[in-house]
């Protein structure tokens, strides 16, 4: 199974997996975290290729919950140095975009590994990556200004937007910032009171004064800073919403 929310991903490791069409059949394929788990359960798939951050349920609860436990491979966009030292003969990671000579290397590793009994070795790998999570987790957003670097404090950040090749960001003081890094990049790294409600826009769930029903599924958001700003979430993600904010 292939597990991940964004469908270009998902069209890469098709792609890339069909080198492998005499080992290894796609039986299914999910963008959610929570339908995955179903999935899981009923196909009882060997292997999962699974993206680290998912919509739904955090993965690594719902992968410790699992009756039927695959082998896994986590797609992620942490470096190699990172999760060199959590690799294991039950988990393998691979690296965003997934390169054609570094799948290579996890297929071989999976030769040498299905033949053994149980996984059982799962749930230490993910307590280890729990464990990084936390340390990797930034403190800060840099702001460049010509040769100076700016560290603007997280616990300040109240919302970030993209626009065009960069994303601004602004604090309780409606002070704007901006980051050369993309949106998708910035929420891989973000903790977990920062959350996506739209294509282009991630808030601070602490900065959240008011949350109002629109029409469609949306959410107008009402955050606690000086302009009192006014956000409007995108209708694929109310479900997403109404489980970040118990609603």
């Amino acid at each position: 199974m292939i597990i991940d929310d964004e469908e270009l991903a998902r069209e890469r490791m098709k792609r890339l997996l069909s080198d492998y069409n005499a080992e290894i059949s796609i039986i299914a394929e999910s963008d959610d975290g929570d339908k995955a788990e179903d999935l899981i359960e009923s196909l009882k798939p060997d292997l999962i290729f699974l993206d680290v951050k998912m919509p739904g349920k955090n993965i690594f609860e719902m992968l410790s919950g699992l009756q039927h436990k695959p082998f896994v491979i986590f797609c992620t966009a942490y470096d190699h140095f990172a999760l060199k030292a959590f690799e294991s003969n039950a988990v393998d990671y691979l690296v965003k975009p997934v390169e054609e000579e570094r799948l290579k290397s996890t297929i071989e590793k999976l030769r040498k590994i299905t033949s053994q009994p149980g996984n059982a070795s799962l749930q230490s790998v993910l307590d280890a990556i729990h464990k990084i999570e936390t340390k990797q987790a930034p403190t800060s957003i840099p702001h460049k200004i010509g040769d100076k670097t700016v560290l603007v404090k997280l616990e300040k950040v109240v919302f970030l937007e993209a626009e065009d090749k960069y994303v601004n960001f602004y604090d309780d003081k409606g002070i704007k910032y901006i980051s050369d890094q993309s949106l998708k990049a910035l929420e891989d790294k973000l903790p977990d009171n920062f959350l996506r409600v739209s294509k282009s826009t991630i808030l601070n769930k602490h900065f959240v004064r008011e949350v109002h029903r629109y029409f469609r599924g949306k959410m107008v958001f009402v955050l606690e800073d000086v302009k009192r700003t006014k956000i409007t979430s995108g209708s694929s993600y109310s479900e997403k919403i109404k489980r970040a904010f118990e609603l």
